[in-house]
């Protein structure tokens, strides 16, 4: 609980909750699948946007609220699946893999479609960048916990929707997946008492393939990733 201490301690940090629904407000109306722009530029738009204390906030919320809404809808998923067939699908937010294992192609990738507007290559992408940049920041602000937990499911949620969810492989989900684990080091680095990497990342971490990268605007093969390998690189450094 360092991070209470140090918000209760004498070395006050001023925010802003109006100024952080602002933000928030203009990050989720202005940016993602609508923006006439593509996904690199919106995430250095809203980084610059989130530059500040409070702007770490939003970010770490955004973070946060893409992993709780996908995780609801999984759950209205699995209900659906079971009121169509009877056939019972576990939902466990610690390790979404043997779900999609189980039944990826009765399931929508629920991070491409959250009710929020929030898109994962671009208000998400950036969030995680905004975090990751002041990492050891983050204890003044919030507590770092709840959010490395949320950012390892949005992390588990891309790597299964590749493996499983036939969701496409392209430059803009490698930028969220380098992302997501670069912030993820930096934050456990700059823990008082960091938690465990949950078991889809172990999983990950245990394996060694590699797979095609395309552009995001064709059908082009432009590159190639090991996420397990770079799982291993960024955590294990």
């Amino acid at each position: 609980m360092g991070w209470l201490r140090r918000l209760l301690g004498g070395d006050r940090v001023d925010l802003d909750p109006g100024r952080q629904q602002a933000l928030l407000r203009d990050v989720r109306h202005s940016y993602g699948a609508h923006a006439r722009v593509r996904f690199p530029d919106q995430v250095d738009a809203i980084t610059r946007l989130l530059s500040d204390d409070d702007g770490l906030v939003v970010a770490a919320g955004i973070v946060c609220e893409a992993a709780e809404e996908a995780h609801a809808d999984l759950q209205f998923q699995a209900q659906e699946v079971f009121r169509r067939t009877g056939r019972r699908l576990l939902v466990h937010r610690r390790n979404y893999r043997p779900l999609w294992k189980e039944a990826g192609p009765a399931l929508r990738w629920p991070l491409g479609a959250l009710p929020s507007g929030l898109h994962p290559y671009a208000q998400v992408s950036a969030a995680v960048t905004v975090v990751g940049a002041r990492a050891d920041r983050l204890d003044r602000v919030t507590d770092p916990q709840p959010f490395v937990v949320r950012l390892f499911e949005v992390l588990d949620l891309t790597t299964a929707g590749w493996e499983f969810g036939r969701v496409r492989v392209d430059t803009d989900s490698v930028a969220l997946v380098e992302r997501l684990t670069g912030t993820a080091a930096r934050v456990l680095a700059a823990m008082d008492d960091p938690p465990r990497l949950p078991p889809a990342v172990r999983e990950m971490m245990r394996r060694n393939h590699t797979v095609d990268v395309h552009d995001p605007a064709g059908p082009h093969v432009v590159g190639r990733i090991n996420p397990g390998a770079r799982l291993r690189e960024t955590l294990l450094a």
